[in-house]
């Protein structure tokens, strides 16, 4: 049996200018069923920040299971989530030459490399 670790992960992908309104107004009422797959597959502390001038979404969320993979895959077979991504995915633009869509082989959202963390450690 493994140990969970916590991975941070870091997305982004476009959001298009004329449905900034909507996708904010659909992610004040994610369903519950979005967020129960989120939290069965060991995915915690979600948020998605709007950078307006360049129409960028920014994802931010731990994963705090052992095999990350398996979990993105569970997520994308969940008949809720895949409902969810069919209404948000028309009101997005993927980074990713060739992507289709949330849950298709070429990924939806561009990953962000980390290239510096504080976590706060105190100094005398």
């Amino acid at each position: 049996m493994s140990i969970p670790h916590t991975k941070r992960i870091c997305q982004i992908i476009k959001l298009k200018p004329e449905s900034v309104e909507e996708y904010k107004e659909v992610h004040r009422n994610v369903w519950p069923g979005v967020l129960s797959a989120l939290g069965r597959h060991h995915i915690t502390d979600y948020s998605i920040n709007h950078y307006p001038p360049l129409q960028l979404l920014i994802a931010t969320f731990k994963y705090t299971g052992n095999d990350f993979e398996r979990d993105m895959k569970a997520i994308g077979e969940d008949e809720e989530t895949q409902r969810w991504w069919k209404l948000t995915d028309g009101m997005q633009e993927s980074f990713n030459e060739g992507a289709e869509g949330s849950g298709k082989e070429i990924p939806w959202w561009k990953d962000v490399e980390e290239v510096f963390r504080f976590e706060g450690a105190l100094h005398p």
